[in-house]
């Protein structure tokens, strides 16, 4: 179970950034939509956006909403949930790609070990669902099951 660890390079406290557009965390929405402008003034819908951050889903409101969605008793949702996010962390700590629809596809970009775990930056892909499938053969297809 080797795996190629990236390290990432620490700025000092002393290092300036060369322009204010590497500070893109510090800019509003209306700045950043700016910085974005094209010269003819239109806007450059691939660019990144910011995003406004919701509340944190805790595993409790987890079960909670995997019971309401598909009608199973909590006592039998609580240990299948459980075992779920500890398979999904056991795979990501792996530096495995979890291709996991609708949610999305995961793939882990880098990872720093620390005293106490790891902290992983991971990538997720998650794509626009589509009202009609491709062809007939996309929508019965069972290799992601």
């Amino acid at each position: 179970m080797s795996s190629a660890v990236k390290s990432t390079k620490v700025k000092s406290a002393s290092a300036k950034p060369s322009d204010a557009s590497n500070v893109k965390a510090d800019k509003s929405p209306k700045a950043q939509a700016a910085a974005n402008a094209r010269p003819d003034g239109t806007t450059n819908a691939d660019a990144p956006h910011a995003v406004i951050i919701g509340p944190v889903m805790r595993k409790k409101e987890l079960i909670d909403a995997v019971v309401e969605r598909s009608g199973v008793k909590k006592k039998d949702a609580k240990p299948v949930v459980e075992a779920m996010l500890e398979i999904l962390g056991e795979a990501l700590a792996d530096n495995r790609e979890l291709n996991l629809l609708p949610m999305g596809k995961f793939k882990v970009v880098n990872e720093k070990d620390l005293g106490n775990g790891k902290m992983m930056r991971v990538k997720v892909r998650q794509v626009t669902p589509t009202d009609k499938p491709k062809d007939a053969d996309a929508a019965t297809d069972e290799t992601d099951i």
